[in-house]
């Protein structure tokens, strides 16, 4: 299955449920207390994070999506400091403000990265259920999701509703479920329980053909649109109706805290349905990015330069020959960690030391180093019968091998013009003994605010020479 970074700038989400916030104090253990067989931590740091489905639209913003939250919190500093940390994530959060009820907080005390002790304040809110319903109506038009984070907690009291709502204006309901009654749920697009939530309702399942048949007979009782088990880690697995099951493996390479990772899988999953992904699609990045969040402290964010170096990861677009939307791609990530990308281009057709030192030096004008290599058509064209010596495909795979080198790229056209404008590198450098302005497409990246730089050749290093001597021997 091939992946790619959906435009989450075009995919707005809003998502309804049970907020609350995430605080941490952290500090450091010397001694055991002198009153009971305890540890004594010195708080140093006070660390407030959205939580819930606060958190599911903490991860939609932090990926590029435009995200909106209803939810429900007491009139408290809690419910500020919600407030505060959403609107400064350029979440647009509408709370429901009940007094004489606090808002949900989660307190752990973590000491060198470890959680010693949760202390959870909370208590089943009176929600408004007309009045949430008003205000999740105010705010559909333009959405492409609407999520249901549900935890139990009281914000939720009218699914079905929200469902018809959303459903009405032919907008998906993504529903993280919580509790022993799924038939609130009934007609959501797509729900997201985890596998002892699933194995609550439908009964324990011995193998994979068992949680197929029952998550097949949920669907149908329901009249869900499909199904997604979060598995941990034997990963997830998606069911929908006249389809084969999806089972997609744990992506994670180290397992650190689960804490939000059903948030981060929801959140992630609604943000790529909104772009226009399929379906499988979106799982797929859903579950990628469930392997980033465990490896963190925490309720966390996936950003969306974290997602795009998972796909390159997952696509193999690191380093090595690759096709433009692969390379795209990878610039992109490259630029939201803040590297200067580098450009040159040329036959290459016997790699010599010449080569070498010159892409050394090119690769020293940035972070990142993009060779476009002319293909065998245009070689050719531009040297002559009997050339390229080496076909394109060895050519790149000799230059990919190069420390110095990143990306590698073949062009058809006799210049790099087309590529240069589909690229757009920080820097421009090309090797030879003339002025900036004879360097072909030195207009195109001066025009965009890039630089040029012509960089000296090694003397008495040259292909063609090489070809001679061969050919005199």
């Amino acid at each position: 299955m091939k992946l790619s970074m959906p435009r989450f700038d075009q995919a707005p989400v809003l998502v309804v449920g049970d907020v609350m916030l995430d605080r941490y104090w952290h500090g450091g253990t010397s001694r055991i207390s002198p009153e009971a067989p305890v540890p004594v931590v010195k708080v140093e740091q006070i660390e407030d994070r959205p939580g819930g489905a606060a958190n599911v639209a903490l991860n939609i913003a932090a990926l590029g999506a435009p995200a909106s939250l209803v939810g429900v919190t007491g009139e408290d500093e809690a419910a500020e400091s919600l407030a505060n940390s959403l609107k400064a994530a350029g979440v647009l959060a509408r709370f429901q403000r009940i007094a004489h009820q606090p808002t949900i907080v989660k307190l752990r005390v973590m000491s060198r990265h470890q959680q010693l002790l949760r202390i959870d304040f909370e208590e089943p809110f009176s929600t408004d259920a007309e009045a949430l319903s008003a205000e999740v109506d105010g705010l559909l038009d333009g959405i492409k999701v609407l999520v249901l984070s549900d935890y139990g907690k009281g914000a939720l009291k009218n699914h079905q509703v929200l469902i018809k709502l959303a459903r009405e204006r032919g907008i998906p309901v993504l529903a993280d479920p919580k509790g022993k009654d799924f038939a609130i749920y009934r007609g959501a697009s797509v729900i997201t329980p985890n596998l002892s939530e699933f194995e609550a309702i439908v009964g324990h399942c011995v193998d994979e053909a068992e949680l197929v048949a029952k998550g097949a007979q949920l669907m149908s009782e329901l009249e869900l649109g499909a199904l997604l088990v979060t598995r941990g880690e034997h990963g997830m697995t998606l069911l929908r109706p006249d389809h084969p099951a999806l089972h997609l493996p744990a992506r994670a390479r180290e397992v650190f805290d689960v804490t939000g990772a059903g948030d981060t899988v929801i959140s992630t999953l609604a943000a790529a349905i909104a772009a226009g992904e399929e379906l499988p699609h979106a799982v797929a990045l859903a579950n990628l990015a469930a392997g980033i969040v465990v490896g963190k402290l925490g309720t966390a964010a996936i950003s969306a330069p974290e997602l795009r170096r998972a796909i390159q990861r997952e696509e193999g677009s690191e380093r090595g020959v690759l096709s433009l939307d692969q390379l795209l791609l990878a610039i992109d990530d490259a630029r939201a960690h803040k590297e200067k990308i580098v450009f040159t281009n040329g036959c290459f057709d016997i790699l010599h030391a010449g080569h070498v030192t010159y892409l050394e030096q090119a690769r020293a004008q940035g972070d990142r180093l993009i060779v476009a290599v002319n293909d065998d058509a245009s070689v050719s064209r531009l040297k002559g019968p009997g050339r390229p010596i080496n076909s394109v495909d060895r050519r790149m795979a000799v230059l990919a091998g190069l420390g110095a080198v990143d990306w590698v790229i073949s062009f058809p056209e006799g210049t790099p013009e087309n590529l240069l404008s589909h690229v757009k590198p920080d820097v421009l450098v090309k090797g030879g003994d003339y002025g900036i302005d004879q360097v072909v497409g030195a207009e195109i990246v001066q025009a965009y605010g890039g630089t040029v730089k012509v960089l000296g050749l090694v003397e008495n290093s040259s292909t063609t020479a090489i070809v001679e001597k061969i050919r005199r021997q």
